[in-house]
């Protein structure tokens, strides 16, 4: 009987082992989904663009291809589909961690009180790009001035341009008709005549503005630059050398550039997504240099890091790295000196109504430019 008692106890225990081992292995295969969650979702930061026509799309990806490590940083593109509705997303849109935003996006959220507290949830991590205004008319229409009365495209209601476009309409107090096609549809349009211009914020050179010739009967108009539009507009320039279809070599089209700003949400009482935030702006910072080679997008030339944003509060992450890295912050390669340099005799000299200067003069002040700053170094 005893006997009996000890194999009904080794069956129990075997049973009962038996039983632990198969709820083991099956509580091993249901976590197994959860650890590859875990993995997937480590470091990951949303990062939403503008609409999938816009130039931020490649430098989001871009900025992935450089930061991606594939196990502790991962950066993840979103099309946005405007600047207000990408603002709105950072502020509410869960998972939702940056955003690329035009600039007078911000302004323009700050003047209509649109999402109020803006200001005091979202940080800036970096100004970046500039893209340039083109306003693409009809031969006969020689000054902004004639477009008064007539029909102007600004692309999709929502958009960057649209945004832009309906802004400095308003500064220069141009009474025109609003037309949101698509802008391969108002192009062709444009050539029939059943619209007078076509507004368009993008990064000069546009691909599809360069095919344009000179006998198209298409034209650059100059965008007057007021003391009203220059407050609120970097001014800028379109070359022959961009577009020798629709520029004359003697005079470049005078217009402004909008600038892109990389933001941040307020995710102080969310640790892990916020510590992502962080990791991600130390690479981006350290590795910012990888961007500047062949291969990458030309404005990736144009971005100073450490460039402030007047009215924002930069991302505490970003304001940390530049204080650590004051010198690096602070040194700009030659290449991407001599081009905001360039940039910064343009606007001087169209701000004070001089003629434009030459590139061999604007080579040669800046040679000398060098030689004094090395001679301040020593």
């Amino acid at each position: 009987m005893i006997a009996g008692s000890r194999w009904i106890a080794r069956g129990v225990a075997t049973a009962a082992l038996a039983m632990f081992i198969v709820l083991g292995l099956s509580t091993t295969h249901a976590a197994a989904p959860l650890s590859d969650a875990v993995v997937v979702n480590r470091g990951v930061v949303e990062l939403e663009t503008g609409r999938s026509n816009d130039i931020s799309v490649r430098m989001a990806e871009e900025i992935a291809s450089l930061l991606d490590d594939g196990a502790t940083r991962r950066v993840v593109p979103v099309v946005g589909k405007g600047p207000l509705r990408n603002l709105t997303d950072l502020k509410y849109l869960r998972g939702l961690d940056l955003a690329i935003v035009p600039v007078d996006a911000l302004d323009h959220a700050r003047e209509q009180r649109y999402l109020p507290g803006l200001e005091t949830s979202l940080t800036y991590i970096a100004k970046l790009y500039n893209e340039e205004f083109h306003l693409l008319a009809r031969a006969d229409i020689v000054k902004t001035g004639d477009l008064v009365g007539q029909i102007v495209n600004v692309d999709a209601d929502g958009s960057s341009t649209a945004l832009t476009a309906t802004r400095l309409f308003n500064l220069l107090n141009l009474k025109v008709n609003i037309a949101t096609d698509d802008q391969q549809v108002a192009i062709q349009k444009l050539r029939r005549g059943e619209i007078a211009a076509i507004a368009i914020v993008t990064a000069a050179p546009a691909t599809f503005l360069q095919g344009i010739k000179a006998g198209d009967g298409l034209h650059l108009l100059d965008v007057p630059l007021t003391q009203a539009v220059v407050s609120a507009y970097t001014p800028a320039q379109l070359t022959a050398s961009n577009y020798p279809g629709l520029v004359g070599t003697d005079r470049p089209a005078d217009t402004i550039a909008v600038g892109r700003v990389l933001m941040a949400a307020d995710l102080r009482n969310i640790p892990d997504r916020y510590r992502n935030i962080a990791n991600f702006v130390d690479a981006l910072f350290t590795r910012f240099e990888g961007l500047l080679g062949p291969g990458h997008h030309p404005k990736w030339q144009e971005v100073n890091i450490a460039a402030e944003l007047p009215g924002w509060a930069r991302h505490p992450a970003a304001q940390q790295w530049l204080q650590r890295n004051a010198q690096v912050a602070s040194s700009a390669g030659p290449d991407a000196l001599q081009v905001l340099f360039s940039r910064f005799i343009d606007e001087r000299r169209q701000v004070s109504g001089n003629a434009p200067m030459s590139t061999a003069e604007k080579d040669a002040l800046f040679q000398q430019f060098r030689a004094w700053q090395r001679g301040q170094a020593r």
